[in-house]
Formats: structure tokens, sequence, C-alpha cells
């Protein structure tokens, strides 16, 4: 166990010194990182570290191992808040990139981070290195950052982008969580049926065969898909995985996509459910660019593209038309129909106050609320349902196969 000096920045930039005990440099690295620190350097006072000296974070020298080699959404989460961090310390962003890419935990994002510093180091400014990685950065960001170094304040512009992506994370963990739930049950559910159909109900035709009666109708249909599901399982698994990779086929085309998305926003009960996540996500990313200074125009524009889908891209076009030619914000929403009242009047009282930005927030506040009450309910009145459901169908199935016994058992007595 040897004992490690550590200079460090916190949440807020404040330096921080101090000295931790570990194994090793990387073990120490990982616990202060654990409690929301950024290590700017480190080195061992005793030990084998201390007889090899200082360990700095050079390029190097990176010590530490990968905990997973893909970019999860966290791991920009992370990246963006402690990027915002170190420039707003003043530290220099090439340092702050170097100081960085020692300490992520994905190996892909270590040596596109480097990609990053070579691409500044040869000419390029911040926002141009990222727009060479568009799979990783969306035009969100390279958008936001080009904003920020226009402006100077690119401390404060990423400091919000990284509050976005936190809130938006999180958003997504608890709607995955609520949603988790209903699914486990009905592949239960799926399993239990599938099993009573292959294993069980065979086991009792074959009883049925040693009588020479007429089965009734319920259990004729039984052993019949009984039957069917035995003999063509193959054939059904292939043609079902067929039918999924067509449809999913389809729907990267253009026309497909079009018609999924309307789909979706016109189910029943679960199209408001789709309409208020597609809100949500708009209103986030239009509070969040507003109040980063990006002009409204350019604001529609980056989140025609950062939302992902083609009924809101027709949708925003048609409004940044009408914006562009001087029609209020409030009143080309309003025109749209896809959006409720409600987020017409709150961008109206928006534009009046001169604060488009705050009612975005609210209107983001709002349709998270809904979301998440919706699933709660979801689940709720699922849960019950389905155990309904599925108590009928095995019950079915029992009263199916104990029919001919009871037949059987009346003929012996008698």
């Amino acid at each position: 166990m040897a004992t490690f000096a550590y200079v460090a920045r916190d949440a807020s930039g404040k330096k921080i010194t101090g000295y931790e005990e570990g194994v090793s440099s990387e073990e120490v690295i990982s616990r202060l990182q654990g409690k929301n620190l950024i290590v700017i350097n480190i080195s061992a006072s005793s030990g084998l570290e201390a007889r090899e000296g200082a360990f700095k974070l050079e390029p190097t020298a990176i010590r530490f191992r990968f905990r997973h080699t893909a970019i999860k959404g966290d791991d920009l989460v992370v990246f963006c808040r402690q990027l915002a961090t170190l420039l707003g310390a003043a530290v220099t962003i090439l340092r702050s990139l170097d100081i960085i890419s020692q300490q992520v935990a994905s190996r892909r994002l270590h040596h596109v981070i480097r990609d990053l510093m070579k691409h500044m180091e040869a000419g390029l400014s911040f926002h141009e290195a990222l727009a060479k990685h568009p799979k990783i950065f969306s035009e969100l960001w390279v958008n936001l950052v080009e904003t920020g170094e226009a402006s100077g304040n690119l401390a404060n512009v990423l400091s919000r982008l990284a509050g976005y992506l936190e809130r938006d994370a999180a958003f997504r963990r608890r709607i995955i969580s609520a949603l988790l739930y209903p699914i486990i049950l009905m592949c239960a559910a799926f399993g239990a049926l599938l099993f009573m159909t292959i294993k069980i109900v065979p086991t009792f035709a074959d009883l049925f065969k040693g009588f020479n009666i007429d089965l009734p109708v319920l259990t004729q249909m039984l052993l019949a898909v009984s039957n069917a599901i035995r003999r063509y399982i193959l054939i059904i698994l292939g043609l079902s995985v067929a039918a999924f990779l067509l449809l999913k086929a389809y729907i990267r085309t253009h026309e497909g996509r079009l018609m999924y998305e309307r789909f979706k926003f016109n189910l029943p009960l679960f199209g408001e459910f789709y309409r208020a996540l597609t809100v949500e996500r708009f209103s986030a990313s239009m509070s969040t660019l507003i109040e980063s200074g990006v002009p409204i125009l350019y604001s529609l524009e980056i989140t025609e593209h950062s939302l992902n889908s083609m009924v809101m891209a027709r949708l925003i076009r048609q409004i940044k038309e009408e914006v562009r030619v001087g029609k209020p914000l409030s009143q080309s929403l309003e025109k749209s129909k896809f959006f409720e009242p409600m987020v017409a009047q709150m961008v109206a009282v928006g534009e009046e106050v001169g604060d488009l930005p705050q009612m975005f927030k609210r209107i983001n506040t709002f349709y998270q609320e809904y979301t998440e009450t919706f699933l709660v309910r979801f689940t709720a009145m699922f849960e019950p349902l389905m155990l309904v459901m599925m108590g009928v169908v095995i019950g079915l199935m029992v009263v199916g196969m104990f029919l001919p016994i009871f037949h059987i058992a009346t003929i012996g007595g008698g």
C-alpha cells in the first residue's frame, strides 16, 4: 500500500490537493473519480511508484485499464461535464482534453479525444474537430460548441450541454426502467404458454389415445394447436425472423420510416405517449440551444436533425418557413396541430416576456412528468390485466385437458 499525492478539481472547478492511499495510481484515480473529482496529476510518495518517479497524466503514460470499448451515452455525459469543469477553471482546451483522455472509461472515446487533439493542433477549431466524428458528436454538439467559441463562453455552453445530456440520460433510464417489468412479464407469460403447449398438452394427448372417446371441441383445438406448433416450430420461427428482418429493412426506407412514425403517433393510447416523448425532446433541445445564444431559426434547424423523426422534420421545416417570414413561433406551433394549445400558449408568453428558454424548460418538465405518470399508470394497469389474461388462457387449457378425463371417469364409474 502506497501513499499518493494528488491534484484534482471538483465539479465547480475548485482546485483540491490531498493524499490518498492505494495499491496503485490507477486505483486512486478510480476512487477519486468516484468522488466526482477530475485528477490533474498524481505522484507516489512511497513504494515502487516513488522509485519510478511521479506519475503525470501524459499521453504516453496511460496506466489504467479501460472498463469497456464502445462509447456509451454516459461516457459522453461525463466527457462534456469534465470538459466544462476544466475550461471553467481556466485550463486550456488542449490540456483539458489531454487530462480527460487518460481518465475516460471507454477505449474508443480515448482514441477519439486524441484524434480531436491532433486536428486542433493542425489548426482546426474545436467544433470543426468534433464535426469529424458525426456518429459520436451530433449537430447539437457541433453547433453549440461553435456558438460557445464565437461568444468566448465555451465553458458555460458546455455546462448547459452537459446538463441537457444528463437530464436526457436520466429520463431515458426512467423510461427503460418503467418498461422493463411489463416486457419481462410478457416474455414470462409467453414462455409459460409455449411450454404448456409443447410439453404438457402432448402428454395428455398420449393418454387420450388409449381411450376410444369423442374429445370435446376445446380439447381438439388445443391438440391441433399443439401439433401444429411442434411440427412447424422451425418454419414458424424462420418466417417470424424473416418477417421481422423485412419489416426492419422496409422501415429503413423513406416511405417505410414515414409510415412507421405515422402509425406510432396514431396508435390508440400510446399515440399520445409517443407524441409527448417527441415534444419533450423538442422542448429540451430548443431550451438548451436558445439559452446558449443560438438564434431561433438556427435552433429549429439543429433540432430538426437531432430529433431523428421524419414527421417532426417535415413539421419543423414548415414552422421555420413561417418564422422566417416574420410569424411568431407560438402561432406556427399552434397552426401545426401537432402541439397542444398549452405549448403554443406558453411559448407565446415566453416571446412576450423575452424568456423563451425558461418556457421551453417548463414545457420539457411538464412532458417529462406526463410520460413518467403515463408509464406508472400503464404498469399498474398492465400487471393485473396480464395476470387475468394468463389465468383465462391457462384456465382454458386446463379445462380442455381435464374434460376428457372427467368423461373417462364418468364412463368408468358407470
